[in-house]
């Protein structure tokens, strides 16, 4: 059996497997969009030392081949080999806006914190002859109806007494939990189809004390939900491989994040994701979600343990899912909408969350609809030859001078680019549009700038050697800019209301912060409105996991707005398919539209 050593750590080779699937059994995760097929050109690594046998080179150049790269999914170790896994394959490292921060704020400003999880201390009497009262019926006496797990009863003797009778108690929505003087911390986890974020918030003054990412390891599985849920129906195991996926992700995070505080306790857990992702979650068959009429099994879900979801915790700590609306519009947007408070205002407002799907609300106090449109990972990365999340090494910005054919650039971290983030996508091509360097088919035009050349039989322009936006990715990102302004214009028009009555537009999202609003409305993906009714608050499905930790009647809101929304379908519109068409150009046929 070969060995096979990695700058990630090693596992060992089982005769018949890729080098994907030895890294995937051994918990080392690669992107693999096209789920191992060798299409995608994803899993892209460097064999160091070592003998290989790989036949398909998709996406890798000469030059490429000459230092050894191949494709994971497509490559057989004959001898121990080592290798080395690009850093961005593997986890990502996202600069965490103070948009948490503010909205925290914003909802606490009048009212106080009130978590589900309260820490109590108790001075209890010494039992007597005269009082043998029951240890833990001595405890209801003072904390009234509560209740407690059968491993903490059988502690319990012996904590009291050597506490002399004098204990701290932690109580969770009427159970006890713990016994020590730890410091009250719960974890918001957001799932996303691309990356999971994890917050730790001290519940005792809604600070939040530290946040962390990683890619979603599904996505060596497939890019979207609809394949996601075709390998876990179809396949014997799938749903079992998909759930140990991102429960391993969420655990890796709850260690990575607890071990900086000192090894803290958490005490409550709150989750937010998508219909589907909550479904493979928790270990329930998604398959119904993709066929007509694309029923869930479950959008309220009941309060669950952390022994339930084999969460790295003690076995009775609660675990909240945010409820979902529909198929596809899950509890991410159910946090979003209860983080941006447009449920409370009397002026319209828009919400846009921007990522693997995209999903919209249009609504106010009195009501609320909500759609979903299928947008790809393009903005976080995935399916762009040098995409990449908003981590160090990302360009997130660019401009272009068409008379100098000069451009200049912002990379994260002031460092030599090493991929485009989300928001340098829309930079690019809209500087190149404005400049005429790309056409309104989105078609690089190859005598316009000595930038663009050819790689691999297509046409680029080129930003560094190694950093490029090729016609294909130019292609992907018009597709997706098309979906997401031709859910927001048909949404618009099936609740009868015109781009110019929205007053505030709330876009959420990875890379939401960075985006910028003039050049998103310059190629046709936001409505043309004044930059001044944009608002940007960034992980907004992560907050809204933060403010259900934080108080049981945001908890409360949350299941309500949830009921609140009407659900449209998309897919049944005649108008979505003619807006997607008409979208596909730059910015759209209708070109008034953005003037």
């Amino acid at each position: 059996m070969f060995k096979i050593r990695t700058n990630h750590g090693e596992t060992l080779y089982s005769h018949g497997e890729s080098i994907l699937e030895s890294l995937q059994n051994s918990g080392i995760y690669l992107q693999a969009s096209c789920g191992g097929k060798g299409v995608c050109g994803r899993c892209k690594i460097r064999v160091i030392e070592g003998k290989i046998k790989t036949e398909v080179f998709f996406s890798i150049t000469e030059q490429e081949r000459a230092k050894g790269y191949v494709l994971a999914c497509q490559s057989y170790p004959e001898s121990d080999i080592f290798i080395e896994i690009p850093e961005k394959l593997i986890t990502v490292s996202e600069r965490i806006s103070k948009a948490y921060t503010d909205i925290i704020e914003k909802h606490f400003k009048e009212k106080q914190l009130n978590p589900s999880v309260k820490k109590i201390h108790l001075k209890l009497r010494q039992p007597s002859i005269e009082d043998s009262q029951a240890d833990f019926e001595r405890i209801k006496q003072v904390l009234g109806k509560v209740s407690i797990s059968r491993r903490l009863i059988t502690e319990l003797p012996e904590i009291l007494r050597n506490k002399k009778w004098q204990t701290a108690v932690t109580v969770a929505d009427g159970e006890v939990v713990d016994f020590t003087d730890s410091i009250l911390y719960g974890a918001a986890i957001d799932i996303g189809t691309t990356t999971i974020a994890c917050a730790l918030v001290d519940l005792e003054n809604g600070r939040i004390a530290g946040t962390t990412t990683c890619y979603n390891s599904q996505i060596a599985y497939g890019d979207d939900v609809i394949t996601r849920i075709i390998y876990a129906s179809e396949n014997p195991e799938g749903l079992k491989i998909l759930r140990k996926c991102v429960v391993d992700d969420v655990n890796a995070l709850i260690n990575a994040i607890s071990k900086r505080h000192k090894n803290c306790k958490i005490f409550y857990f709150s989750l937010a994701g998508n219909t589907t992702m909550m479904h493979i979650f928790w270990g329930i068959n998604p398959e119904y979600i993709r066929h007509e009429p694309y029923t869930p099994a479950i959008n309220h879900y009941p309060l669950w343990k952390a022994s339930d979801a084999e969460l790295l915790s003690e076995p009775e700590i609660p675990v909240y899912t945010l409820p979902s609306v529909a198929g596809y519009v899950g509890g991410d947007i159910v946090g979003g909408v209860l983080a941006s408070g447009m449920y409370m205002n009397d002026e319209l407002s828009l919400f846009i969350d921007i990522g693997t799907n995209g999903e919209i609300v249009i609504g106010n106090r009195e009501w609320l609809v909500t759609a979903s449109t299928s947008a790809g990972p393009c903005f976080e990365g995935s399916g762009i030859k040098c995409g990449m999340r908003a981590t160090a090494g990302a360009l997130e910005a660019f401009s272009y001078n068409a008379e100098t054919d000069k451009f200049e650039i912002k990379v994260i971290g002031e460092t030599k680019p090493a991929g485009i983030c989300g928001s340098g996508m829309i930079d690019i091509v809209s500087e190149l549009f404005s400049s005429g360097v790309i056409d309104r088919k989105g078609k690089l035009l190859m005598e316009s700038s000595r930038w663009i050349k050819t790689i691999d039989y297509e046409t680029a322009f080129f930003i560094t050697e190694n950093c490029y936006i090729c016609q294909s990715d130019i292609d992907n990102i018009i597709r997706a800019k098309a979906a997401i302004y031709a859910g927001i214009s048909t949404l618009l028009n099936e609740v009868g209301i015109k781009e110019k009555d929205i007053k505030k537009v709330y876009i959420a999202g990875g890379f939401g912060e960075f985006l910028n609003v003039k050049k998103a409305i310059r190629i046709g993906m936001l409505p043309n409105l004044l930059e001044d009714k944009f608002s940007f608050i960034g992980n907004a499905s992560l907050s809204g996991a933060v403010l259900t930790l934080l108080s049981t009647e945001l908890r409360e809101e949350a299941e309500s707005i949830a009921d609140r929304m009407t659900y449209i379908d998309l897919s049944r519109s005649k108008m979505f398919m003619d807006e997607y068409v008409s979208a596909l150009f730059l910015p759209h046929t209708d070109s008034e539209r953005f003037e």
